[in-house]
């Protein structure tokens, strides 16, 4: 063997393979299962879910008309655009490779300030929602301050959160309800051209956050980052600030669907948040953003959170226990994550025989 053999031998062995597909690590002619980038799962979710949520809304309407029916819409619509503002937070924190399971713990502390300090006063009721976004963000610096710069696991930095507000839920309720004011109420829940208050909140909310993702600089950074951390800093980008701002307004999104929540429900209990973690999760996943960071579409997941109400609500309206509820919501998250991480064109081609290489004579 040359010097130029085995000097390129040597690079061959030192440089990493660029791709899977190099044929190095599995049979000629077999691509990866595993093969979808974010931005394949980001560019493919929107559609995707839209096309999901038109199909499961002509199922209902064929098997489980009343769940269809003006009185149900009436009903699932407010906790759908609850659903839907939780999902965009944790849009955010996912697209930068962490997940917030402090949801119901913001959520509910967030419910609990604004029913209990105004006790049925009107007139407490401003303060109350200003302490209630001051304590969402303050949970959000402690999560986004711990992960960002401490270099702590996401998932225990916000189960240690979820807990400490857990204790302040308790300790200014008591653990019993308290009815919420007329005014909150009558702002979430009163209609303007049939739709709650509630929905044009969640609509406006996801409208902006999706145009500052994807039509501003801040956004496109944001991703960038998200996507690659290591190679956004090296390019100059703030990667802790990246990643602190998605709690911080993770956290004051779920601030405010606690707030709209303690609107929709005229004697919420303290622990009312509790419902909203596993379908928070779901909806991010079956708007097509990855688990593992990077682009995303909080269009897609706001479309994903009514996707998941409507299917709570024809379950339900089939008659099966809240524990069957809980599996298909299980089962919707699983396919969402089979839906945009299996490479299906790969599986297609998994199965065909691959020609055998001539043999020269």
């Amino acid at each position: 063997m040359s010097d130029t053999t085995r000097g390129s031998v040597v690079v061959t062995q030192s440089a990493p393979s660029p791709a899977p597909a190099s044929g190095t690590t599995r049979p000629p002619g077999r691509p990866s299962l595993w093969r979808q980038t974010t931005a394949q799962r980001a560019s493919r979710g929107l559609v995707t879910i839209l096309v999901a949520t038109a199909l499961l809304f002509l199922v209902s309407l064929l098997l489980q008309p009343e769940s269809l029916g003006r009185s149900s819409l009436q009903g699932m619509l407010p906790f759908a655009a609850v659903l839907a503002v939780v999902a965009l937070g944790q849009t955010l924190v996912v697209q930068q490779a962490g997940i917030d399971l402090s949801v119901p713990g913001t959520v509910s502390l967030s419910v609990i300030i604004v029913t209990h300090y105004p006790a049925g006063d009107n007139g407490k009721l401003l303060p109350a929602v200003l302490l209630a976004y001051v304590a969402a963000l303050a949970a959000g610096l402690l999560n986004g301050l711990v992960v960002s710069r401490l270099g702590m696991s996401a998932i225990v930095t916000s189960l240690g959160t979820n807990a400490l507000l857990y204790a302040a839920v308790l300790g200014v309720s008591g653990g019993s309800p308290v009815t919420t004011t007329d005014t909150l109420h009558s702002l979430v829940t009163g209609r303007f051209l049939g739709l709650p208050y509630a929905v044009y909140i969640a609509i406006v909310l996801v409208a902006v956050t999706g145009f500052a993702m994807k039509r501003t600089v801040p956004g496109r950074r944001f991703e960038a980052v998200g996507d690659n951390p290591e190679a956004a800093g090296l390019a100059g980008l703030r990667v802790r600030r990246h990643q602190l701002a998605a709690y911080v307004w993770a956290s004051l999104l779920y601030g405010t669907a606690g707030i709209l929540l303690a609107g929709i429900v005229t004697t919420p209990g303290a622990f009312q948040g509790d419902t909203l973690l596993l379908p928070s999760v779901a909806a991010v996943v079956l708007g097509g953003t990855s688990l593992l960071g990077g682009k995303g579409s909080p269009v897609a997941s706001a479309i994903a959170a009514l996707f998941l109400s409507q299917l709570d609500q024809f379950v339900l309206t089939l008659g099966v226990s809240a524990a069957t509820n809980n599996i298909v919501q299980a089962l919707a998250l699983a396919a969402g994550v089979a839906v945009y991480t299996v490479n299906w064109a790969a599986v297609r081609g998994w199965f065909r025989r691959v020609p055998a290489p001539r043999t020269q004579q």
